[in-house]
C-alpha cells in the first residue's frame, strides 16, 4: 500500500512539472522552426545552434539572459552528458550522434522581462551502402580547363570551435581515397578550399571534406560531401572597370549618372548580379520618376574576347545637397566573389573663368574707354589736374627765367607778314595768355630794347624764356632765300647761326628802325628766331617749341617748310587758330539769329575766352604754374 502510495505521487509530481514547462513554453515568444536543418549521420559530431542570442531577438550585451534546451517529444530538460551530449550557450552539441537523435530540440531564452522558444532540427540518416560520402550533399560547378577551386560548408563548424580555442584539422577526400596537400601538383589545401589545378574531365566527381576536433575530451569529426559538376562555360572572377575609386565633381541642382561597367571573363552567360549602394543600402528603384535610381541591367559581348561585359546606370534627376561626400559603390554579385567599385561625389569647384573673364573684360573695356576719354579729353584732364593739385608742380619762379614763352612771328616787311598775324601777336596773345591766364610773354617788336643788336636780342630773349612760340602761316616759310637758309642743311644750324652773328655783331641798329635795309632786317631776325629755336629744341632737347597755326596748311605749302620744322610738326603737332576761326563760321551760319543776339548783348568774341578749345591747347603746352597761381576756369570775355 505504501509503494503504491510513493510511485502515485511521484507520477503526481512529474505530469505536474511537464504541466509547468509546458505552460511556461507556451508564454514565450515563438520563433518557431529553424529553415536550415542539421544533417549528420551516426558516429560524426552534429552542432545545433540557436539564433535567439542576436540583437534582433534582444540587446544579449546589457540584458542578462539564460539559456536552456529541451527535447521536443518529452518537453524535458537536457543537461550535459560525458561523451554524449555538451550544452554551451546557445550551442548544443551531439559528441556521437545516434539514430535515436533524430528530432527537433527546443531552445528557451529568458530574461527578466522577456521568454523566447525557437526549435532546431536534427536529422540523423544511415550512408549509402557501398559509397564513402554522406548520403546528403551539396553541388559546386568547376570550370574545366582552368585552375578552380572546391569550398568545404564546414567553415560555420570552424568558426564556432576557433571561439573555443580548440585545434583543428582539415582532411579532403576525392570518393573514399583522402587527398595529400600539393598532390601532384593538382591539388591544394587553403584553408577551407580545395585549390584544383587545371580542372579536367575527371574532378568530375564527389569530395568529402572532413573536419577533425577534440571537443570536451572526446575525439570526433564532422564531413560533408561536395557533388562537383565539370562545365564546359564558365565565368571567373567578375571585374568591376567603373567606377574606378574616383571621385566625380558636378553641380548642385543638376543631373548626374553615373555607369557601372563589369567585365566576365568566361563562356557563356554568367549569373552576374549589378547593385548599386550607398551607406550599406541597396538602390533597388528602377523608375524615373524616382530621383534616384538604376537602369535596367544591360550586356553586351565582344566577338575577340571570351566574356560578357554587363552594364547598370546609377542617375539622380536633381542633385542634391546630401547627395555629395558619400561614396557610392557598385557591386557585382556572383558566385566567385563580390568585386567593387565606388566613386566620391564631391561638389563641383565654382566657375572662376566666367567671373574673371567678365571682370577682365570690364576692366579692359574701362581702359579702352579711359584711354578714348583721355585721348578726347585729354587737355582739359590736365589742366584740371593742374588746378587740382598745383603743390605737385615745381614753382617755376626759382627757374631764373624772366618770361613764359618768347613770341616769333613774321615781322612787317619780312615774308609771310599780315596785318592779322601782327594783330593776333601785339593784341590777341597779350589779351588771353598776360592778362587772363597770368603769363609772361617776350614779344618782338614790342619788349626789346632800343639799339640792341639783333643777335644779342633773339638770343638773351630765348634764354629767359621757358617757350618758344612759332607763329607761321601758309607763306612764312615757302621764300626761296629762307627756305634755303634754313633747311638745306639742318646739321649746320649752329654754323649758320653763327656766321649770323659775325655778319651782324656791328649793326647799331633797333628793333623799330627801318632803313634801306629793313626788308634785309626783318628776314633776318625772323631767320634767327628760328634758327635758334630748332638748334635748342631738336639739337639740345632744352627748350619746347609750340607751333601756332594761324592758317590751313596744305600739303604743297607744307612741302615748303624747312625740314626741321616739318619734323617738328609731324612729331608734337600744332595749335591751330584757323580751326577756331571756321568753328566760329561756321557756328554763325548755323543760327544768325542768335549771332545777332550776341552782337546785341555783347561785343566780345568767344575766342577769346581762356575756356575754348584753342587756348585750353596753349594753356597746356604753356609752363605750368605751380603754386604760384591758380588760373580760373571761368573768366570774363575779352574784348578784341
Amino acid at each position: 500500500m505504501g509503494l503504491s502510495s510513493a510511485m502515485g505521487s511521484f507520477l503526481f509530481l512529474f505530469g505536474l512539472c511537464g504541466l509547468c514547462a509546458g505552460f511556461i513554453q507556451g508564454n514565450c515568444t515563438d520563433y518557431k522552426l529553424q529553415f536550415e536543418r542539421v544533417f549528420s549521420v551516426p558516429g560524426d559530431m552534429a552542432m545545433l545552434n540557436s539564433t535567439l542570442v542576436s540583437p534582433d531577438v534582444f540587446n544579449f550585451t546589457t540584458v542578462p539572459y539564460n539559456i536552456t534546451w529541451y527535447e521536443s517529444d518529452t518537453n524535458q530538460e537536457m543537461s550535459t552528458q560525458t561523451g554524449r551530449i555538451l550544452i554551451r550557450g546557445e550551442t548544443l552539441w551531439f559528441l556521437n550522434v545516434t539514430l535515436d537523435d533524430d528530432g527537433e530540440y527546443v531552445t528557451i531564452v529568458r530574461t527578466p522581462s522577456q521568454c523566447y522558444r525557437q526549435v532546431t532540427k536534427l536529422v540523423v540518416e544511415l550512408p549509402v551502402t557501398g559509397e564513402c560520402g554522406r548520403p546528403r550533399t551539396t553541388e559546386q560547378t568547376l570550370t574545366r580547363g582552368v585552375n578552380d577551386k572546391l569550398y568545404c560548408p564546414l567553415k560555420h563548424y570552424i568558426d564556432k570551435l576557433k571561439s573555443y580555442n580548440i585545434i583543428t584539422s582539415l582532411v579532403w577526400y576525392k570518393g573514399c581515397d583522402p587527398i595529400m596537400d600539393g598532390q601532384a601538383g593538382k591539388y591544394t589545401y587553403r584553408d577551407t578550399k580545395l585549390m584544383i589545378n587545371t580542372v579536367e574531365a575527371q574532378h568530375n566527381s564527389f569530395f568529402t571534406c572532413t573536419l577533425k576536433f577534440t571537443l570536451s575530451g572526446t575525439a570526433g569529426s564532422v564531413s560533408e560531401t561536395i557533388n562537383a559538376i565539370v562545365s564546359e562555360a564558365y565565368s571567373l572572377v567578375p571585374q568591376v572597370h567603373e567606377p574606378a575609386n574616383e571621385i566625380i565633381k558636378a553641380h548642385i541642382g543638376s543631373n548626374f549618372s553615373k555607369r557601372c561597367l563589369v567585365f566576365v571573363p568566361g563562356i557563356g552567360f554568367p549569373f552576374v548580379d549589378i547593385t548599386w549602394m550607398v551607406r550599406n543600402k541597396f538602390i533597388l528603384k528602377t523608375h524615373p520618376p524616382e530621383r534616384v535610381y538604376t537602369s535596367e541591367q544591360r550586356w553586351r559581348q565582344d566577338a575577340p574576347i571570351k566574356g560578357i561585359w554587363l552594364e547598370r546606370l546609377l542617375m539622380f534627376s536633381e542633385l542634391k545637397k546630401n547627395d555629395f561626400y558619400i561614396n557610392y559603390t557598385c557591386r557585382a554579385q556572383s558566385s566567385r566573389g563580390y568585386p567593387e567599385g565606388y566613386f566620391t561625389l564631391m561638389p563641383a569647384d565654382p566657375n572662376i573663368m566666367l567671373p574673371i573673364g567678365t571682370v577682365l573684360g570690364g576692366v579692359m573695356v574701362l581702359f579702352i574707354i579711359s584711354v578714348i576719354i583721355y585721348y578726347i579729353f585729354k587737355v582739359d584732364i590736365v589742366l584740371w589736374f593742374r588746378r587740382a593739385f598745383p603743390f605737385l608742380y615745381t614753382n617755376k619762379d626759382l627757374d631764373g627765367k624772366l618770361y613764359d614763352a618768347y613770341v616769333a612771328y613774321p615781322a612787317p616787311c619780312a615774308v609771310g607778314f599780315s596785318n592779322e598775324v601782327e594783330t593776333f601777336a601785339l593784341n590777341i596773345l597779350p589779351q588771353v595768355l598776360e592778362n587772363a591766364c597770368g603769363y609772361k610773354l617776350f614779344i618782338a617788336g614790342r619788349d626789346c630794347l632800343p639799339g640792341q643788336a639783333i643777335i644779342d636780342s633773339v638770343e638773351e630773349s630765348m634764354q629767359a624764356s621757358r617757350r618758344l612760340l612759332l607763329l607761321y602761316t601758309a607763306s612764312t616759310f615757302t621764300s626761296k632765300r629762307h627756305t634755303t637758309s634754313t633747311s638745306s642743311n639742318n646739321n649746320n644750324i649752329s654754323k649758320s647761326s653763327s656766321n649770323n652773328r659775325e655778319r651782324k655783331t656791328s649793326d647799331n641798329s633797333s628793333c623799330l628802325s627801318f632803313d634801306v635795309s629793313d626788308e634785309l632786317y626783318q628776314d633776318t631776325r625772323q631767320q634767327l628766331e628760328c634758327v635758334e629755336a630748332m638748334h635748342r629744341a631738336l639739337l639740345e632737347g632744352s627748350f619746347k617749341v609750340i607751333l601756332v597755326e594761324l592758317e590751313e596748311i596744305t600739303p604743297a605749302q607744307l612741302a615748303l617748310f624747312p625740314e626741321s620744322v616739318r619734323h617738328l610738326r609731324k612729331k608734337q603737332g600744332a595749335v591751330c587758330w584757323w580751326k577756331t576761326l571756321r568753328t566760329r563760321q561756321m557756328w554763325r551760319a548755323c543760327s544768325r539769329e542768335d549771332q545777332k543776339k550776341s552782337e546785341h548783348n555783347t561785343h566780345l568774341s568767344p575766342s577769346l575766352s581762356p575756356s575754348s578749345r584753342f587756348w585750353k591747347e596753349m594753356r597746356y603746352h604753356m609752363p605750368v604754374k605751380g603754386k604760384r597761381v591758380v588760373y580760373p576756369e571761368k573768366t570774363a570775355l575779352l574784348n578784341l
